[in-house]
């Protein structure tokens, strides 16, 4: 897969799903475990790309620093409803959805009984899992389902790996990655973004738009371009990458 051509670092921006891409998927979202080497080989990127390299999750701002601290890369969080680019951070306040925080109560209390079901409330979303209670699919997206039909109009699911998150429809981490691309230091470079799920997929469609390079972790029907096995695997190519400066993809024809 390596490409064997150097990259100038004005050539590209990297954008970069957290979970299932840089670290394993865990059963349980607060579970996840960051290898203590991949902060550094970030930082490494992140240098060699003169700032371009961004996280691009669902994952919320506060708790995406936390893993990665004392390092601090910019940032989107939330599908894109909470970003920071440099010093400029903006982010999400869950009391500008008060339906949607009386609705994390009602789904709270219908998962009681129902052991394996998690909600994740993120604050300005909230996600329904059922890895830990595979026969419950069926059950959960109901609950989705409903759930959406209750709030309205100006919220929509965002599926995944066994979970359905209801976000405000502006969500999406197509929206944000185009933001970044109108930004210092992200503006007039070719975008690469490597995710592993169907959140993802919007993001994969933005950077094809702009002849960029999409790259798809793990098995699954996708529109990105390329596609590498494990989140092990990625982390040993962006490692080389930060080593050597040599793009660890084949450039996308007819770029």
């Amino acid at each position: 897969m390596i490409s064997g051509k150097a990259s100038a670092i004005d050539d590209y921006a990297l954008f970069l799903d957290f979970d299932g891409t840089l670290v394993e998927i865990a059963e349980r979202p607060e579970a996840v475990v960051v290898d203590p080497v991949l902060p550094q080989i970030l930082t490494g990127l992140q240098a060699r790309l003169n700032g371009a390299l961004a996280i691009i999750s669902g994952r919320p701002i506060a708790f995406l620093d936390q893993r990665f601290a004392p390092h601090r890369f910019d940032i989107a969080g939330l599908h894109g409803l909470e970003h920071r680019i440099g010093d400029e951070l903006y982010l999400c306040d869950p009391e500008d959805h008060p339906r949607l925080r009386d609705m994390v109560r009602r789904l709270d209390e219908s998962v009681k009984h129902k052991p394996g079901l998690l909600i994740e409330d993120k604050g300005c979303s909230v996600a329904l899992h059922w890895r830990l209670a595979p026969q419950e699919k069926e059950f959960a997206l109901a609950m989705a389902h409903a759930a959406l039909e209750a709030l309205g109009n100006g919220y929509r699911i965002q599926y995944g790996k066994a979970v359905a998150e209801i976000v405000p429809s502006g969500a999406g981490k197509g929206n944000v990655i185009e933001r970044f691309l109108h930004q210092t230091p992200y503006r007039g470079r070719r975008p690469i973004f490597i995710g592993d799920d169907l959140t993802d997929e919007n993001g994969f469609k933005l950077v094809n738009a702009h002849r960029g390079l999409s790259v798809r972790v793990g098995r699954g029907e996708t529109v990105a371009q390329q596609r590498v096995g494990t989140p092990s695997d990625l982390r040993h190519l962006l490692s080389a990458w930060a080593t050597t400066g040599t793009l660890p993809f084949h450039e996308a024809s007819g770029t």
